[in-house]
């Protein structure tokens, strides 16, 4: 029995020593993503570029991200989530050095696409690796809480972080990532199992689908980042383009003997409703980081440090998702934890419309940690529901697909932000016309968190057997 009871205790300590390194790369993800935003003005003075080409330094790595997300959580399945793990964290490495040593626009454009791609492998065979080392159930649960935790940790103080490091020069908010990312491969050659290829029942390589389904999200997000720069005439095509090859891709997985996405996962009441959710709760937070650095920077005139240091209370999701959300969930389960995080994000996003040219920092305050909040509540139990119940030899896919609603949900998010921003602003550069820009731009959070309540809502009356956190 000592034996055996130092086993499981060994056992143990490797799986949460496997789960710190996990945390670690998605925290790297999480502020890699946020603190570019900071970093923008900075990057344009020094490489010169224009306001059109500035944003694809953004919009490169959701195309990236979100287009190859899919793929990337089917790849994990099939060909070893420690090996594309390991592989993709190495290019993650070496093209976010890329971007902090380029020296025109192209270059860093370029670079952050690469990025966004390797992230897209990276991190679905991360969540996947967490979802089939712990067995489902409570330490599955408490696992998936830590590592959401800490990923909505690197997105929240990302802007903090990117402020500091753009205050040095915005080359170190791609050289930071390079130290943090060879520390956290060091550890996870040592610390990730090597467990073979993953047993499945599907052993091909649907690449007509994953051709397929690919340009469809590329197209998909290349309307909506480009749909205020782009004619209508051009943006029509590329979603009608998109829907075509969603369409098709659709058509290759009924036919396919090992398809990319086996379409009867769809069937999950619950994967659905997270996705769905994951993609409002993006968008809606998204869009908010928006309008609220916009508002400081360029109507305030703060620093992007003085920004960071603002939104620093948004921070808190990482001291309560590891802490109060898992003894929320064990105590009413994850959709009533998820309802009540929707119903503070659209308080917050309101408290925020009256803003004026000269609200102080206390009257921001409320929305900024009640933003925080509702991040805590959220983003961990969406994560427990899109991949509770399914097969291990479809957790990757699971994550895949949960992550891609993430992304594409922050890039929809913005587009609309930004659409609104434009319109409601006009020809008229006025202070007072800016301002009403952002108040009228921040129905768009408050719709979306709005539209995540009523459909967590249905998921309240199906809630048939949930599983609970231990503390």
């Amino acid at each position: 029995m000592g034996k055996n009871g130092q086993k499981t205790r060994t056992a143990g300590h490797i799986s949460w020593g496997l789960l710190f390194v996990l945390c670690g790369a998605i925290f790297l993800e999480g502020i890699d993503v946020s603190m570019i935003g900071v970093a923008l003005p900075s990057i344009r003075a020094e490489l010169g570029m224009s306001t059109g080409s500035l944003q694809w330094v953004v919009s490169a790595y959701v195309l990236g991200y979100g287009g190859f997300m899919l793929l990337g959580g089917r790849a994990a399945d099939l060909f070893g989530r420690r090996k594309m793990f390991l592989t993709w964290l190495t290019v993650f490495l070496v093209f976010s050095g890329l971007g902090g040593l380029a020296t025109e626009g192209w270059m860093l454009i370029v670079a952050r696409f690469v990025t966004g791609i390797s992230a897209a492998f990276m991190t679905p065979a991360g969540l996947s690796i967490i979802t089939t080392s712990f067995a489902e159930g409570p330490a599955r649960n408490k696992a998936l809480l830590v590592y959401a935790g800490t990923a909505a940790a690197g997105f929240s103080l990302g802007l903090v972080v990117g402020g500091i490091l753009s205050e040095l020069s915005w080359r170190w908010v791609f050289y930071g990532p390079v130290i943090f990312a060879f520390v956290i491969l060091l550890a996870a050659i040592r610390l990730i199992p090597d467990s073979g290829r993953p047993e499945s029942s599907a052993q091909g390589f649907d690449l007509a689908g994953a051709i397929s389904v690919t340009g469809a999200m590329l197209l998909l997000v290349y309307g909506v980042v480009e749909a205020s720069n782009m004619g209508l005439s051009w943006t029509i095509g590329a979603l009608v383009c998109s829907a075509v090859l969603l369409s098709v891709f659709v058509v290759i997985e009924r036919r396919s003997a090992s398809p990319l996405v086996r379409l009867g996962i769809f069937a999950a009441g619950s994967l659905v409703r997270a996705n769905l959710g994951a993609m409002l709760f993006a968008g809606s937070f998204f869009g908010f980081q928006f309008l609220t650095v916009l508002y400081l920077q360029e109507l305030r005139g703060w620093s992007s440090l003085e920004t960071g240091l603002a939104l620093l209370a948004v921070g808190v999701d990482a001291i309560l998702a590891p802490t109060l959300t898992p003894k929320l969930v064990n105590r009413f389960g994850n959709i009533p934890v998820i309802f009540g995080g929707f119903c503070l994000a659209a308080v917050a996003y309101a408290l925020f419309l009256p803003i004026g040219l000269d609200w102080t920092y206390a009257a921001m305050f409320p929305t900024m940690i009640l933003t925080g909040i509702a991040f805590s509540l959220t983003y961990g139990p969406l994560t427990i529901a899109a991949t509770d119940g399914i097969s291990e030899e479809e957790q990757g896919l699971a994550s895949g697909l949960l992550n891609t609603s993430f992304q594409f949900g922050a890039a929809l998010g913005l587009a609309v932000v930004t659409a609104v921003n434009i319109a409601a602003t006009g020809i008229d550069q006025s202070p007072q016309a800016l301002l009403d820009g952002y108040r009228t731009a921040m129905i768009v959070p408050i719709a979306a968190s709005i539209l995540g309540i009523i459909i967590t809502a249905l998921g309240l009356r199906k809630r048939a057997s949930v599983h609970y956190v231990n503390n």
